[in-house]
């Protein structure tokens, strides 16, 4: 697990969450992210090469509302997030402007223990999706999210 600071409201602060990444070709990678692979591509099939961990600690680690990156994921593929351990909420609203629509009230949706949630990789750029903290006491939660990445060139 990393610790991350970014540049976020013309300052430095510390990303409420610890991370991890690893590829799925990596012979050192945990047995088990096999099994949560298996349970992943059961729902979502896809050829999945990397797979990104979230620590949320508690009710206090979250993340921003936001979209993924596309540009180094394949076109088309879904990205799919197991969750493991304490059940959290993920906000999803479309992005305001989007097809002229303006900022609407966030979908809420429970992720609950061994859950997969699914986005496609268009909604990336037509929705936002975050984790907000939480005033009631939770425990730890861990998610683990498959998505097909685009071979990097030049190593």
């Amino acid at each position: 697990w990393r610790s991350q600071d970014r540049p976020m409201y013309d300052r430095i602060v510390a990303v409420p969450r610890l991370m991890a990444s690893v590829a799925l070709d990596d012979p050192s990678r945990p047995a088990l992210l096999d099994e949560a692979l298996a349970a992943v591509k059961a729902v979502a099939p896809a050829a999945y090469t990397r797979a990104g961990f979230n620590l949320y600690r508690d009710g206090q680690d979250s993340v921003a509302m936001h979209g993924d990156r596309v540009g180094d994921l394949a076109a088309g593929q879904p990205i799919a997030i197991l969750s493991l351990g304490a059940a959290r909420d993920m906000l999803i609203q479309p992005r305001p402007g989007i097809g002229g629509t303006k900022p609407r009230r966030s979908l809420r949706i429970g992720l609950a223990p061994g859950s997969v949630l699914v986005m496609s990789h268009a909604s990336q750029r037509t929705h936002l999706h975050g984790i907000p903290k939480s005033a009631e006491p939770v425990g730890p939660r861990i998610s683990i999210a498959f998505r097909v990445r685009l071979p990097v060139v030049g190593r």
